[in-house]
């Protein structure tokens, strides 16, 4: 996540809210829609239990390109790599930026605070590249696996097809999962995430994701989620070990760390069953 300049940016303008107004903030926060609804970064935190709901969207959008480029017989090596690019460029790069400048501060020596001192500049270091290739080829290579095996079986074809749906919104629940499980900073917008995530906020979370799940991909999207529950909670202990801290771009790590776990757990579960 990009963190944002309070007196700068139209996020942070007084603005009448509602539940349905800080979704529609989110969406334009998180996303290249023009929707152009801002609200207070506080009103929009609120919402951040729904953030999942919204990857399953994009998720839905993802399904259906991928869908469209099968049915132009498209290689499945070929749609894995557009899918992934259209979701890391859907989101705006922000969750991306989190992954490159946490894979920097990662590969500093020193205090928390000098490692967060590194996060926070502007410059883009092998750390970051680094990380970035690894969870982007593993990503890909996951999802051309998950596709493979929908091509290959036709009985399973619409539960497999439906993990491209299943891994986006987990990606934001890994997002959420890190939210709940970590300390927030004393400035950025990561800490409005942070602090407006309670327990049962996040249970909620799960009970929605994981009916969107099963209703898509069965028990084999189940464990999608639970896949995106690891990923951001690994992030939060890398977080809290390197960092004592989450900020923003450790929120935005978590959620493509979150993916990756998601992909991974179903296709665990594919492999066994």
């Amino acid at each position: 996540m990009i963190e944002k300049d309070k007196e700068k940016d139209d996020y942070f303008a007084s603005e009448k809210s509602s539940p349905l107004r800080s979704i529609g903030g989110l969406i334009t926060f998180s996303t290249i829609l023009p929707l152009n609804i801002y609200t207070n970064i506080e009103e929009m935190a609120k919402m951040t239990w729904f953030w999942p709901v919204v990857g399953a969207l994009v998720g839905l959008i993802g399904l259906l390109i991928g869908y469209f480029l099968n049915i132009l017989h498209f290689p499945s090596f070929v749609i894995s790599a557009i899918i992934y690019s259209f979701f890391i460029w859907f989101n705006g790069f922000h969750h991306l930026d989190g992954l490159i400048d946490t894979g920097d501060a990662l590969m500093v020596h020193g205090s928390p605070e000098k490692k967060i001192g590194v996060m926070r500049d502007s410059m883009i270091g092998t750390g970051g590249i680094g990380l970035f290739f690894i969870v982007a080829i593993i990503s890909i290579a996951l999802l051309n696996s998950l596709i493979s095996i929908a091509l290959l079986n036709s009985l399973i074809f619409v539960g497999a097809v439906a993990t491209i749906l299943v891994c986006e919104m987990s990606a934001k629940v890994g997002l959420v999962s890190c939210c709940v499980t970590s300390k927030p900073g004393i400035d950025g917008t990561g800490k409005h995430f942070i602090k407006s995530m309670t327990i049962p906020k996040f249970i909620a979370t799960l009970i929605i994701t994981g009916a969107i799940a099963y209703f898509f991909a069965s028990f084999v999207g189940i464990l999608g989620v639970l896949g995106g529950v690891f990923g951001g909670a690994l992030i939060a202990l890398i977080g809290k070990n390197n960092f004592k801290i989450a900020t923003g771009d450790v929120l935005g790590a978590s959620n493509e760390i979150g993916r990756l776990f998601s992909l991974l757990f179903m296709l665990i579960a594919l492999i066994i069953l």
